[in-house]
């Protein structure tokens, strides 16, 4: 019968259990770990991004999350007026703002 299946034996003494202080130590490293690579660079992104649509101002060139670019003609509350081409303006959320371009950055391309 044990022609494939190796016979196994008890072990003469007890399991060796790991330590409390190893179990807690673990766990210690797992949230270090998790502070280090989530926590910390996510509220670091945000807070830099919290600035920059603090500082957006009336002027400023600006590219949104869709990709495009525009000028920002009118500040109201947590939107912003902001005009891609002459004539053609739109209402877009601050928030969505991406990053704020150099000036003259739109009459250049």
């Amino acid at each position: 019968m044990s022609l494939f299946i190796s016979t196994a034996y008890a072990a003469d003494g007890a399991a060796q259990q790991p330590s409390m202080i190893a179990n807690v130590g673990m766990i210690i490293v797992f949230v270090a770990i998790f502070y280090f690579l989530i926590w910390r660079p996510q509220s670091k992104r945000a807070k830099e991004h919290r600035t920059l649509v603090e500082s957006l101002g009336v002027g400023s060139e600006v590219v949104f999350a869709g990709g495009l670019m525009g000028r920002i003609l009118k500040l109201e509350g947590d939107y912003a007026v902001v005009e891609l081409s002459r004539g053609n303006e739109i209402k877009i959320q601050r928030a969505s703002v991406v990053s704020v371009l150099p000036e003259g950055t739109l009459n250049s391309l």
